[in-house]
């Protein structure tokens, strides 16, 4: 019966290296990772990292990082564009008949369903 690994809400890559060691890494903290002969021993190791470095963490009295599924986000965020892209995104919201806002967040709406399609 296959392990069910808790590794805090972090997306775990499993991928096999051209030594034919599976290697199993945090995607959020690629510095956080493991190596077996098979995948289900790397993810056991990669579980044992992980506690050793919460527990750094503990020792140290400094907070354990967080995986970004685990945070809460308010929805709002700042971005620094060029003034000339700026300006024609501007142009495009008024010529749609939309704020700026609306505009720009359909953009990244559209742009996170192509990537995630891509990705799949």
């Amino acid at each position: 019966m296959k392990k069910k690994h808790d590794f805090d809400g972090f997306t775990v890559s499993l991928t096999l290296d051209e030594d034919g060691d599976w290697l199993a890494a945090f995607v959020e903290l690629p510095t956080v990772s493991a190596f077996s002969s098979n995948p289900e021993f790397a993810l056991d190791e990669l579980k044992t990292a992980w506690e050793g470095i919460k527990k750094s963490y503990r020792q140290k009295k400094e907070p354990i990082p967080v995986a970004p599924s685990k945070k809460n986000y308010s929805g709002q965020f700042n971005v620094r564009i060029d003034k000339r892209t700026h300006r024609a995104l501007a142009m495009e919201a008024a010529q749609a008949g939309v704020s700026l806002n609306a505009l720009v967040a359909h953009k990244l709406a559209v742009a996170g369903t192509t990537s995630s399609k891509k990705a799949a």
